[in-house]
């Protein structure tokens, strides 16, 4: 029951980010740069506690927007399109922040990422140790 839960917030969040920035292309206005020109950006970011991602119902989830323009409900859209597109969209290159001190607490997080980055399908899964290794990894496309 739990991972169907998850699913369908997972399903319906990456849609509506999906969908959302199609929506605005018919509403431009001649002159503008057509949104079309650019491939989609739309990811769907969840987080919550466990190291499974079977039995881990979400705790919260942001949508993520960067293409054309960083928006969705991240807290820091801007700053985590930056830290993507510094490492091509490559979660796995986002490494943790120099001078960064976290305590070896095991409380697992489960971050989960679904949606588009540039055009190409994506599905990402990590279990980080604690909060603060899961806040440290990138500037901001973590915390939320």
């Amino acid at each position: 029951m739990r991972n169907t839960a998850r699913w369908a917030t997972t399903l319906g969040l990456t849609a509506a980010a999906v969908c959302a920035p199609l929506s605005g292309a018919a509403l431009a206005a001649p002159g503008d740069a057509p949104s079309a020109l650019y491939a989609p950006s739309a990811l769907v970011l969840t987080v919550g506690h466990g190291d499974s991602a079977a039995t881990v119902t979400p705790e919260r989830a942001v949508t993520l927007t960067c293409a054309p323009a960083p928006s969705g409900t991240h807290p820091a859209a801007a700053s985590a399109c930056a830290d993507l597109n510094d490492v091509r969209g490559d979660f796995d290159a986002l490494t943790m922040r120099e001078g960064v001190i976290c305590t070896k607490q095991y409380d697992p997080v489960l971050v989960t990422v679904d949606g588009v980055w540039q055009g190409q399908r994506v599905s990402y899964e990590r279990i980080f140790s604690n909060m603060c290794v899961m806040n440290a990894h990138g500037t901001s496309v973590f915390a939320f």
